[in-house]
């Protein structure tokens, strides 16, 4: 704080006609005193009680989803936000954390990851107000997590290698010969790729999941560390397709070059299972250092206009049917979908990743 000592003027005391300009002079000085004070006053940094604290966040997502949420939210609150972009390593250092938490909020590109998290105690039920604009379907019993937005695994294609008429309709003709070279997936272990495994084996069983992973890493043009990277090469016409979440195809449209692409949403035919979704969304940590401005975020983030936000930045579907869409996407109340509940996504978490190693994908990339 500034601080100022007062030094009054020196004045004779035999002119007779002194004292009113001493009383104007000590009047100036008090005034000018008491504004520097208040001066310094504004200056001075904020005590314990006002500081609003900080948030951790450990996140999953690609950080150009998530950055610019976080920034609002630290302008609206005040609250500093400290964020991991951890990517598929965001649920160990959680694990690995759990008996020195250091985190308070997990984003999640999947909602298994969040469900595992929780059934493994890792997280902690609450009622943040807003919470009933998320259908049941799309949280934990507890509200330990909710989705936020939602994607669907689709067929993007080079319309100038390929017509609709000509492309695979279901999941499971990425096993034909037919296809070889053709298309491009991700590694084993990325979240949307254990989660669309992980729908197989509620369809398909393991024997047969077991199989398609085999045949599918055999076929494919390449193996990817990424959706984004895929959408580029099919862009380019390195591939004919990949497989990809929905919203990388309107990624890709957005593109200056390279946008000549369609989009197959599989499996919609009568008896077929339906296109497989997965969601995005936040989980509470358990034992979260900074637990009220925790509870602060998921009230914040369930807000309309911050619901909209989490969507917006990656082109998902929002899970608030009141919370509007970008323009070109389809709903998921648009298409047939899979029947597996998100909620079951993390009980088989583990053993999804197990299957896929056993089958001969790699995990990451080597």
């Amino acid at each position: 704080m500034f601080e100022s000592t007062l030094v009054p003027p020196r004045v004779s005391r035999h002119r007779s006609g002194s004292r009113p300009a001493i009383v104007i002079v000590t009047t100036l000085i008090v005034l000018l005193a008491m504004a520097l004070l208040a001066s310094c006053a504004g200056d001075a940094p904020l005590s314990p009680s006002d500081d609003p604290g900080e948030l951790v966040i450990y996140s999953a997502r690609n950080e150009r989803f998530v950055d610019a949420l976080l920034e609002k939210f630290q302008g609206d609150t005040g609250i500093t936000v400290r964020a991991l972009h951890a990517g598929g390593g965001a649920v160990n250092r959680i694990i690995e954390e759990s008996r020195n938490v250091q985190a308070d909020i997990f984003i999640s590109n999947d909602i298994g990851a969040l469900e595992h998290l929780r059934i493994n105690g890792l997280l902690e039920g609450s009622e943040p107000e807003g919470v009933e604009t998320i259908d049941s379907r799309f949280r934990a019993d507890d509200n330990s997590w909710f989705a936020l937005s939602a994607r669907t695994r689709v067929l993007m294609y080079n319309q100038d290698l390929i017509t609709a008429e000509e492309m695979p309709t279901t999941i499971w003709e990425l096993t034909d010969p037919t296809w070889a070279g053709q298309f491009a997936i991700t590694r084993g272990g990325n979240g949307s790729m254990i989660a669309h495994i992980s729908a197989l084996r509620y369809e398909w069983g393991d024997a047969r999941t077991a199989e398609w992973i085999a045949a599918v890493k055999e076929n494919a043009g390449a193996i990817m560390e990424g959706h984004g990277d895929i959408r580029r090469a099919v862009g380019a016409g390195e591939f004919a397709f990949g497989l990809v979440n929905n919203y990388y195809y309107h990624q890709q449209l957005l593109e200056p070059t390279d946008n000549n692409v369609g989009v197959i949403y599989p499996d919609q035919g009568e008896g077929e299972m339906g296109a497989v979704v997965n969601a995005a969304g936040v989980g509470l940590i358990k034992g979260a250092p900074n637990a009220e401005n925790a509870q602060r975020f998921l009230a914040w983030v369930l807000l309309p206009e911050n619901q909209r936000e989490f969507s917006y930045a990656s082109m998902e579907v929002p899970i608030n049917p009141t919370v509007q869409a970008i323009g070109q996407a389809a709903t998921i109340a648009d298409y047939r979908t899979h029947a597996m509940p998100l909620s079951e996504l993390g009980e088989v978490f583990e053993g999804t990743k197990e299957l896929i190693e056993r089958s001969g994908l790699d995990l990451e990339l080597r």
